[in-house]
């Protein structure tokens, strides 16, 4: 199983949030390089990012944080928050990102995850499901739809998603364990690999979502915090690639 340490950017600086709420923002590192360096010295292969300032305002904002991570650390970056045209997606993959999450566009703009899945092929493109009481939210997280993440996995599915993230917003950043019944309802649903996000707290967590067969697990506040020992989740994920 992967682990994804996280880095959420906004203003330029390292943050964490909770439950999504940018009125919670607070700095948790000094450097967004030093940081996914240290990542990378405990083991870790990849690094998931985001764009706070991109996912509120609809437009990619804080680039060059994600693009000197993708060629100094050594490490994957995945990146999401403020993509919602094909011109995003294509800037991101041609300068060292190795995956793109769309999230909002994915329900506003379905035919965007069919046209990108085709121009760059299923490995590189994420879909970012974010869900309040299991109802999908948008437009950095302010919006509630009418959709359920589930409905939506299944429709992104459809069109040739081969990887989605879930996150409970409820749950992040709030260190209070993942909602294993929804990811795991989630993996049922869908052939999908399916990364959870939201709610690590420690190294019982990261067993709990290894044992329920998931492909992956974002871990922010808990590496943070101290809560969490990358270096041990790592461990227990197994081999990172």
């Amino acid at each position: 199983m992967l682990i994804f340490p996280a880095i959420d950017i906004k203003n330029g600086e390292c943050v964490r949030l909770k439950k999504g709420d940018m009125n919670t923002a607070h700095k948790v590192a000094e450097n967004f390089l030093d940081t996914a360096l240290s990542f990378k010295q405990a083991g870790a292969a990849w690094i998931h990012m985001v764009d706070l300032d991109g996912a509120v305002n609809g437009k990619r904002i804080n680039t060059s944080v994600f693009t000197e991570t993708a060629e100094k650390s050594g490490l994957k970056v995945e990146v999401g928050g403020g993509i919602r045209k094909a011109e995003d997606v294509e800037y991101y993959l041609s300068r060292g990102i190795e995956r793109v999450i769309i999230g909002s566009a994915a329900l506003n703009n379905p035919q965007l995850v069919s046209d990108c899945i085709k121009a760059y092929g299923a490995e590189k493109i994420v879909l970012g499901i974010d869900a309040r009481n299991g109802m999908v939210a948008a437009e950095g997280w302010v919006k509630t739809s009418e959709i359920s993440y589930i409905e939506l996995a299944k429709r992104m599915e459809g069109k040739g998603v081969k990887y989605i993230i879930f996150t409970d917003i409820g749950r992040d950043g709030m260190l209070s364990g993942p909602n294993l019944e929804q990811l795991f309802a989630l993996n049922d649903a869908v052939s999908c690999n399916i990364v959870a996000s939201g709610g690590i707290k420690d190294i019982e967590d990261i067993k709990a979502v290894k044992d329920g067969g998931l492909y992956g697990v974002i871990c922010g506040k808990s590496i943070y915090s101290g809560t969490l020992s990358l270096e041990e989740a790592i461990k227990v994920g197994g081999e990172q690639k």
